[in-house]
């Protein structure tokens, strides 16, 4: 996730809330903006519009205690619903009246659905003031879908008095009424309806229907979403939207969130060559009308242009793109099983500034695993060269094997821990993407284990031999003291790769000072306990060389700070 250079993203449920309702509909001769609770209408073509909406529909009723029924299903179709009951048609009475016989579920290919009922021969008492001109009996299919998918199969339109022609004149009308709202952002759902004769095949047959009208939907979009794409910019990742919504309400809803970039949509993709393809994809920030299948060709040439994608998806036919990504983010709420099964992460809210949210967590768990790498060899590069040169100073056994032992698991391991949980650095959100192939050990950090350590070891050698010198008891014990409070010390500075431990303070992260207070704790207990002494063959220390070699463990910690001022004057 630290390595991600571009975000590709659903719009719907992932940009947006997710949350729905119907702002405008219209017929031919009648509009609806902004339509109140109480959409009651006495022209009978906006009422079969609004059955239409409720009836091609998968959302479901539940019952929840004494309340009223409650759609269920997905949002676009509960807003559908909830338009029908604020015109007095409640979409439970709906279903039991025309009862459903027949079904085109809705494909990503045809972007439409179709449902077929029976017309009953007497409308329940609670639908009779709804003016529905059906004749009673029969079976009627209506169809939903994408205003030009809805268009490419209808050769007719529902005026008040009956049916009449849908001439280029209308259907631009309507084209023009739909790219109207698409510019303010709302999806547009075109609806259709056909009297289905007896012996029809309508699989065969979803054709010359009649345009019934068109609906505006409006999803706002997520309040944190727009912070979040501005979070990407600053931390050098382009997100991309993509959509099967119209071309225009893609481009407002990313002009809303500072999404960059040309308007990219299906059709055209559909007849780029790869080449081509690759050759655009740096510049495309939205892609509108596609199908899942092309996805995988977005994410394809991305990662043909070195980019590290991360993809989101929630249907089944998405599962190849977010397989090919380098990271597969499924929706939690939304998403099959399949697409989660494939997928490297799950939103379990599906909202993208989680997306970004963890991006930067990312990158911090690679930052930690960084500063626990420099800081665990440091110290024991810094105890290597103990060991190393001590003989040739005529130190024979400079350290104990326990007393290694016990500097690598408590004063390394015990302080490593606390580095660990370092949260994000103030600067992590506004760097670069590391390379995805990089290795761990860039930027200088070989340079820093090995000047560290060869600090930490020679400190540790020239206090030892000062007490070696002296003839003094002590010396392998001041050696210890020093290696593990000089680690201890270091840990305080490890903890930012820039910043002063001054700037970050202390509270930040408490375990930070937890773990260096019980190593520096326990290492003076091993040198003044006598029953710890025995075991680690250590000498108690005048309390004036206790505090010298205290100071003179902290010059790894002053080094690191004045290397990281240098680097801050740099910029």
């Amino acid at each position: 996730m630290g390595s991600v250079t571009v975000i590709c993203s659903d719009k719907t449920g992932t940009l947006t809330e997710n949350r729905m309702g119907v702002t405008s509909l219209e017929t031919a001769g009648h509009a609806i903006e902004n339509p109140g609770e109480d959409l009651a209408s006495p022209f009978s073509s906006v009422a079969l519009l609004l059955a239409a909406g409720a009836l091609c529909n998968d959302a479901r009723l539940e019952k929840r205690g004494a309340g009223p029924q409650t759609p269920l299903g997905d949002p676009m179709e509960i807003a559908l619903a909830t338009a029908a009951r604020r015109a007095r048609m409640d979409k439970g009475e709906l279903d039991a009246a025309f009862s459903r016989v027949a079904e085109i579920p809705f494909d990503s290919a045809r972007k439409r659905m179709t449902t077929v009922h029976r017309v009953p021969a007497n409308l329940p008492a609670g639908l009779r003031d709804r003016t529905l001109p059906l004749a009673s009996g029969g079976l009627i299919a209506f169809t939903k879908g994408a205003l030009e998918s809805i268009l490419e199969v209808c050769d007719r339109q529902r005026v008040e008095a009956g049916e009449g022609p849908l001439d280029s004149a209308a259907r631009t009308a309507i084209r023009l009424a739909g790219e109207r709202w698409g510019q303010t952002g709302r999806r547009v759902l075109g609806f259709a309806y056909r009297q289905v004769l007896s012996g029809e095949n309508l699989v065969s047959d979803e054709h010359r229907l009649v345009f019934l009208g068109l609906m505006g939907l409006s999803d706002p979009t997520r309040a944190e979403a727009k912070s979040a794409v501005q979070s990407c910019r600053t931390a050098g990742i382009r997100p991309v939207m993509i959509t099967g919504d119209h071309p225009f309400t893609a481009q407002h809803v990313a002009r809303e969130l500072g999404i960059e970039g040309p308007v990219l949509c299906g059709a055209e993709l559909e007849a780029m060559p790869d080449e081509r393809l690759e050759a655009l994809v740096d510049q495309i920030g939205i892609y509108a009308r596609v199908l899942p299948e092309h996805k995988l060709r977005i994410v394809r040439a991305l990662q043909a242009r070195g980019h590290v994608v991360s993809m989101t998806g929630d249907g089944v036919n998405d599962a190849p793109a977010l397989r090919q990504a380098d990271i597969g983010v499924a929706m939690g709420i939304t998403g099959t099983d399949v697409t989660k099964q494939v997928s490297d992460m799950v939103l379990l809210d599906d909202n993208f500034a989680t997306v970004v949210a963890a991006v930067e967590e990312g990158r911090a768990i690679y930052d930690n695993i960084r500063k626990f790498i420099r800081y665990v060899l440091a110290g024991n590069f810094g105890e290597l060269l103990v060991m190393l040169l001590g003989p040739f100073f005529g130190l024979s056994l400079p350290l104990l094997p326990v007393q290694i032992l016990w500097i690598n698991l408590v004063s390394d391991g015990l302080n490593g821990l606390a580095l660990s949980v370092e949260p994000p650095e103030r600067d992590t959100m506004n760097r670069p993407p590391r390379r995805a192939g990089e290795s761990i050990f860039a930027g200088g950090m070989v340079r820093h284990i090995v000047g560290v350590g060869a600090l930490l070891g020679l400190i540790s050698l020239a206090v030892g031999l000062f007490f070696w010198h002296r003839h003094h008891p002590a010396w392998q014990a001041a050696i210890f003291l020093t290696l593990a409070s000089g680690q201890a010390f270091q840990t305080l500075a490890a903890r930012s790769w820039r910043d002063s431990i001054f700037r970050l303070g202390f509270k930040s992260n408490p375990m930070t000072l937890v773990s260096v207070a019980l190593a520096v704790a326990s290492t003076l207990a091993i040198v003044y306990v006598p029953a710890l002494q025995n075991l680690f063959g250590t000498v108690s220390l005048s309390i004036g060389q206790l505090l010298a070699i205290l100071a003179v463990s902290t010059v790894p910690f002053w080094s690191i700070e004045y290397g990281k001022y240098l680097l801050r004057r740099r910029g």
